[in-house]
């Protein structure tokens, strides 16, 4: 149990790192846009966000889904399918980002821009931003892809190290691009990509000289089609849930928009910004039970697994209390630190961040919930848990813009709330027990 809980925090914190990069990597970014572009640059970000999860969700369909299958395999010592699977995920990914980069970047990037933003103000900003990453996007599921496939290989420091320097480049160069070479927000986004260029070419160059690496390209054409099917079957409930976040990002944009303007879409921008904070967390636990998790459970490890869930869900519970009680303390430094400088913005920001800060919380548990349920082999509460965790919150958002539009923010902790009460419903006529990680191994698989 000692080396398993050295096992535990080595990964835990790697992958804290890397969330810890990403995290400051997108806040700044909104900071840096909000101080030398405006309010309405934050906003244009905000509203691209459902291109760039969607983008996301690609990675989870098959990068996270073939890490996980390539976890089991290695867990079996069983080195030629853990191969095999790394080479079908990482040209399955490549492949679709090529296809996306050409359609969206080059085909209708302004078609796009006008379905997603609907304010002529905001519009060209979100337009310049949004073309550029795109094109870019290859870069984006390449760099997600591989720190999966490197962390699963058992080098997590090394993705840390990677995507920290990306997030680096990506803000030094935000100020060149931005400022200097007066690219406009564009240069954000242009930033972006370089910065995933640069943590792409770090991971490839140390990982592929690493002596003691496992994975390595395996091009048998035999079972391509069906191991595709496999990894995108593996990879489908984080997808869905993605999927539905998408939706959910675009419906809550629209929604925010018609019903606040300007000042509340400024609000909601912020308070995403805030949910990159609950992410660092999230993120973070979340790898590393589909790294590690994955390995026990191929090990038949059910005791350790245990153990892990158990630190997992309390490490994410006292982090995200602290957070939200910085929140509720500091609201208006927050919202004037993404350059926020009008009571109306101002007084929006403050009143969305505290009611969001105590509503993200039980994204994030649902969120972890749905891993658990899939490293487990239960397939449907992990698909459940996808649908539900997106799709509760807009019917609850189409209410409230209708009756209380000045209220709109607490439709999330409300749908969430809501979503919990369910999930403890389903799981007791289920299961039986609400005590996840006490249950025996063959009344989960």
């Amino acid at each position: 149990m000692e080396n398993l809980n050295k096992q535990f925090y080595n990964y835990l914190w790697a992958y804290i790192l890397v969330a810890l990069s990403g995290c400051l990597g997108n806040v700044v970014d909104g900071i840096i846009v909000g101080n030398l572009i405006s309010e309405d640059g934050v906003s244009a970000i905000n509203l691209s966000k459902p291109i760039i999860q969607f983008i996301y969700t690609l990675q989870l369909l098959i990068g996270a889904g073939g890490g996980m299958l390539v976890g089991f395999a290695l867990g079996h010592d069983d080195k030629p399918k853990a191969r095999r699977l790394f080479t079908r995920a990482l040209g399955l990914s490549v492949g679709l980002g090529v296809v996306i980069s050409l359609a969206g970047g080059l085909i209708w990037p302004d078609a796009i821009a006008r379905f997603l933003c609907n304010d002529e103000r905001i519009l060209p900003l979100a337009r310049d931003y949004m073309r550029v990453m795109l094109l870019g996007n290859p870069m984006f599921l390449l760099m997600w892809g591989l720190s999966t496939m490197v962390g699963v290989d058992g080098w997590p420091k090394l993705v840390s190290v990677a995507v920290i320097i990306d997030n680096v480049v990506n803000l030094s160069l935000d100020i060149v691009f931005i400022q200097w070479l007066g690219w406009g927000i564009a240069g954000s986004s242009a930033a972006t990509v370089v910065g995933h260029v640069v943590g792409v070419a770090i991971l490839l160059f140390f990982w592929l000289r690493w002596s003691k690496r496992r994975l390595s390209l395996n091009f048998a054409p035999k079972g391509i089609l069906s191991d595709w099917s496999r990894i995108v079957s593996q990879g489908a409930p984080l997808a869905i849930a993605s999927i539905c976040l998408t939706l959910l990002l675009f419906v809550a944009n629209k929604m925010v928009l018609s019903s606040l303007g300007r000042t509340g879409i400024f609000a909601f921008a912020v308070c995403m910004n805030l949910l990159q904070i609950y992410n660092l967390y999230l993120a973070g636990t979340r790898q590393m039970l589909q790294t590690l998790g994955s390995t026990l459970v191929g090990q038949g490890d059910w005791e350790g697994f245990r153990l892990v869930l158990r630190k997992a869900f309390r490490f994410i519970t006292q982090t995200m209390l602290v957070t939200c009680m910085v929140v509720w303390i500091f609201p208006a430094a927050i919202a004037r630190l993404f350059g926020a400088d009008e009571p109306g913005f101002i007084n929006e920001s403050v009143h969305a961040l505290r009611v969001l800060a105590i509503g993200f919380m039980f994204f994030c548990y649902i969120d972890v919930l749905m891993v658990v349920y899939k490293l487990f082999g239960h397939h449907g509460m992990a698909l459940y848990i996808s649908l539900a965790l997106s799709l509760t919150v807009i019917p609850v958002l189409w209410i409230m813009a209708r009756v209380a539009p000045n209220q709109i923010w607490f439709s999330y902790p409300i749908a969430y709330a809501i979503e919990v009460l369910s999930l403890f419903i389903l799981h007791k006529v289920v299961f039986g027990t609400f005590r996840i990680w006490n249950m025996k191994a063959d009344e989960l698989t």
